[in-house]
């Protein structure tokens, strides 16, 4: 600096004439400067918009994707639930119409015999006595004749009358006693008869409510099929609710997992050596964790083999023999390491309880060597834990599948997310590059105000005089 101010006198003269010096050179090369400024702006707004179409086309790309991945993931989804449908209406209708035959002929069998009783038990008028005629003819016989013995007819036939009207007032009791009875034995029948009909119109009302069922399934089925829109969010707004259920899901179950391994560690340790250590772990926490991971393992196997999950589609697709044979065999080990882990627990407790008197009777104190009478409850409660957590962790595979499927969901639209935004990022950033090379372009030429000014007033003066020369 001192130099560049020695080259004159005066320190202000040299640096005035430095400065002349400078604007001089930055006004010739302003044309130049500008252009490569120009330039050097329209090149990244070429190459940020490049970049941004590129990253809009993959993110339209992945949007594809993840649609048909909705798609695919709830046409399954929904091609297993009407298949459990049907498969429950083929069973409701193979059931009932097995026994239909049966049914059929005790309705017919019930029908025949209420028909049966029941014309039986029609009241049927008794006949009109014969005497009756005779009655009449007495009564047409003069009264004044009394050859024939009038009185003695008539005395004769009350006595009849009374004899015949208490006979047939008996008959009459008995008859109708029958119809009673008759009547008395339809009743089970017609109520067989009603429950029966009861019976089978609470199957038809289960039919007709899965067929209801089965056409909202189908119409959902063909809307997916057809790929509509409100399809598409309807499957997307339910698996990112299944995302975070299963994911709270899988949260409870790692804490169930951690539990299970609190249990397991110490008594371990005794098993395999407290000190030993694999990769700066120790091998106690190792086995522990590796009898956990192959319960879960013998769990997913388990549900599906029961064609719970389908996770895994080479199980699915065995025999029913095969897979039957794995379902026990699955189901075997897990009981084995349940019950390995039970015996773990209460080797636990025992260890702590052995812990417990040894440090009381280090410290002298004899009175905390007496075991408590309810020592049995926790030993039984860790007892009972250690087993039942093993079968309580195998129901992992079903918010497991549940994750995993919407997890490409969810990572698909969160990638859409990325992508847009950068996208958006560098279209901003190719439209600041034009204007910020606008920008330097003005701020290259605040220094050379003043031989701009002087140009553009003799540009002024030039037009004024070609105007002046023409008119």
């Amino acid at each position: 600096m001192d130099f560049l101010l020695n080259i004159t006198p005066s320190p202000v003269l040299s640096a005035l004439l430095w400065i002349v010096l400078v604007v001089t050179a930055l006004f010739f090369a302003r044309p130049t400067v500008h252009q490569f400024i120009l330039a050097a702006g329209k090149a990244l707004h070429k190459m940020f918009r490049t970049a941004s179409l590129s990253v809009a086309n993959a993110e339209r790309g992945l949007a594809r994707r993840n649609r048909d991945v909705l798609l695919a993931a709830g046409r399954e989804s929904k091609e297993r639930i009407v298949e459990r449908e049907f498969d429950r209406i083929n069973e409701t209708v193979r059931k009932d119409l097995s026994n239909f035959s049966a049914l059929h002929r005790n309705l017919s069998e019930s029908i025949h015999r209420i028909e049966d009783d029941h014309s039986s038990a029609v009241d049927v008028p008794p006949d009109p006595p014969g005497w009756v005629n005779a009655v009449e003819a007495v009564a047409a016989i003069d009264s004044k004749d009394n050859r024939v013995g009038v009185g003695n007819v008539l005395a004769d036939i009350h006595k009849s009358l009374v004899k015949a009207h208490k006979e047939a007032m008996a008959a009459y009791h008995e008859a109708s006693g029958k119809r009673h009875s008759l009547l008395r034995k339809m009743r089970p029948e017609w109520r067989h008869i009603q429950q029966t009909l009861g019976s089978v119109g609470k199957n038809v009302d289960s039919l007709l409510g899965r067929s209801v069922a089965i056409d909202r399934h189908m119409q959902e089925y063909e809307d997916i099929v057809k790929g509509e829109d409100r399809a598409v969010s309807v499957l997307s707004s339910s698996s990112l609710v299944y995302f975070f259920v299963s994911a709270l899901v899988l949260l409870v179950a790692i804490g169930g997992a951690t539990i299970n391994f609190s249990l397991i560690a110490r008594p371990m340790a005794e098993m395999v050596g407290g000190t030993n250590l694999i990769g700066g772990f120790r091998t106690a926490d190792i086995a522990a964790l590796v009898i956990i991971m192959v319960e879960i393992s013998m769990g997913l196997f388990l549900m599906e083999s029961l064609r719970i999950t389908r996770l895994f589609p080479v199980i699915g697709a065995l025999p029913d023999k095969m897979r039957v044979r794995m379902i026990w065999i699955t189901f075997t080990i897990l009981f084995l390491l349940a019950t390995v882990e039970a015996g773990l627990a209460y080797m636990r407790e025992v260890l702590l309880h052995d812990e417990l008197a040894t440090s009381a009777l280090l410290r002298g104190d004899i009175g905390a060597l007496a075991t408590s009478d309810y020592m049995w409850i926790t030993t039984a409660a860790q007892m009972g834990m250690g087993f039942i957590l093993p079968f309580a962790l195998t129901f992992v595979a079903i918010p497991l599948e549940t994750f995993v499927h919407s997890l490409r969901t969810v990572v698909g639209l969160i990638a859409i997310g990325v992508l847009r935004f950068v996208s958006l990022s560098l279209r901003l950033l190719g439209s600041a590059s034009r204007y910020v090379s606008a920008l330097l372009t003005h701020l290259y030429d605040l220094p050379l105000f003043i031989p701009l000014w002087w140009t553009s007033r003799e540009r002024n003066h030039d037009d004024s005089g070609l105007s002046e020369v023409k008119s």
